[in-house]
């Protein structure tokens, strides 16, 4: 749901990388780390916020510190339905990947995106597919599969 930045200021201030449509929204979620600790969030400007681990406020610039980087997560069941065309990309990862004719290419193992656009990485082989509608025109959750036209300049050498 979102990623604790570095810290803002000396009173325990974080920036958070939101990755939700309205970042405001995050502070609506029941958040915890990997480790499972419990957080909670308050937006004072931007993406400026002040943090609460288990109910305690996060304070000084040194336990902010700490936190950069810590990954924040909402469980699925908080989390909305997705309208038709629409899925979560944590629900590729595990998909067949076919080609038109049906032949199985491998496994969507993960999604990357770092910044220019989402990329889903099928194994073996470690090949990158753009997630565009071109180079992936069908997803079929129900059926457990995405069709792919996988560009050959993104196959990456293991």
């Amino acid at each position: 749901m979102g990623v604790i930045g570095r810290p803002h200021g000396v009173r325990g201030l974080v920036r958070v990388n939101a990755f939700t449509e309205d970042p405001e929204a995050l502070a609506d979620y029941q958040l915890t780390d990997k480790a499972g600790r419990e957080f909670t969030l308050a937006w004072v400007s931007g993406n400026i916020a002040q943090l609460a681990i288990g109910g305690a406020k996060i304070t000084d610039r040194n336990a902010a510190e700490r936190l950069t980087n810590t990954e924040l997560f909402a469980p699925r069941s908080a989390l909305p339905a997705a309208d038709e065309e629409e899925f979560y990309l944590a629900d590729l990862i595990g998909l067949q990947a076919r080609d038109h004719a049906g032949a199985v290419l491998g496994t969507v193992t993960a999604v990357h995106d770092y910044g220019g656009g989402s990329s889903l990485e099928i194994a073996p082989g470690a090949q990158l597919v753009p997630f565009t509608r071109a180079a992936v025109p069908v997803v079929d959750l129900a059926a457990g599969h995405v069709v792919v036209n996988p560009p050959t300049e993104t196959t990456v050498a293991p």
